[in-house]
């Protein structure tokens, strides 16, 4: 384990109980700073329960949970947001708003009470939706735009939240092709500044763009570490019960995942 200021978050003997079922069991792992880790693992495994933990969601136990050394317990709710962007996994967007008014809520923590948003928090505001290509879709109304969009816009209000650490659930489930790879360069980019924990499905994707991998099964870290020590045909067929051919990317050097058909 790395030293407490060494590291954006600490998890210490993490478990969690969803009336009688554990999800997760004692998760112990240090989140760097300025990486993009990648939470991979079987529907139900327990990544979102563990990314809800994180982000507060979910009422972690004292002393499991440390966002820059503090206990997360410790953190207020506005205080928390000042550190933390949380890009749920179904965002709830029944608002009559534009899509700009929902990016702007990402500037809550920054804004005095009683206080309007400056012409600093627009400008902010726009520049997170120029990076997530969503500038063009500022003054629609939220519930008027597709999935992808709206996912996108969700991911906008994040970046203008301005914080250290970013999390993110499945952010790419809703996106196209093209659209995923131009969020996850996004992702990258931002990784080098911030600490970025994503739930993601796509192996092959998380392989490409994560500097480091936590493979989750039954709740409880299986493997870790970068693509190459994670993504083996070994530890894949032990988590998911399938067979992969694993090459190397051609362009990348990063595994290349290849199920095999019977």
């Amino acid at each position: 384990m790395e030293a407490l200021d060494s590291c954006s978050i600490k998890l210490n003997n993490l478990s969690c109980n969803l009336g009688d079922k554990e999800i997760l069991h004692s998760i112990s792992i240090d989140f760097t700073k300025n990486k993009f880790y990648s939470i991979l693992g079987p529907n139900g495994s327990g990544k979102t329960t563990l990314l809800r933990n994180i982000g507060k969601a979910l009422t972690p136990s004292k002393k499991t949970v440390f966002i820059e050394s503090k206990d997360i317990l410790d953190l207020t709710n506005k205080a928390l947001a000042k550190k933390l962007a949380v890009v749920p996994q179904n965002a709830i967007l029944s608002f009559n708003f534009s899509a700009l008014d929902i990016v702007l809520m990402g500037r809550y923590p920054h804004i005095p009470r009683f206080q309007d948003e400056s012409k600093k928090d627009y400008e902010i505001a726009k520049h997170a939706m120029e990076m997530t290509d969503t500038w063009h879709l500022h003054n629609k109304c939220i519930n008027e735009l597709s999935g992808g969009e709206q996912q996108r816009v969700v991911i906008a209000r994040a970046l203008a939240q301005e914080t250290d650490i970013i999390l993110l659930d499945e952010p790419i489930s809703h996106l196209d092709i093209h659209q995923q790879i131009e969020i996850l360069n996004t992702i990258k980019l931002l990784s080098r500044k911030v600490t970025v924990i994503a739930v993601l499905h796509d192996l092959n994707l998380a392989a490409q763009y994560s500097n480091y991998l936590v493979l989750v099964n039954n709740g409880s870290i299986a493997f870790q570490g970068t693509s190459d020590q994670v993504l083996t045909e070994k530890n894949i067929k032990e988590v998911y019960d399938i067979n992969v051919c694993i090459i190397k990317n051609p362009v990348t050097g990063k595994p290349l995942i290849i199920p095999i058909t019977e």
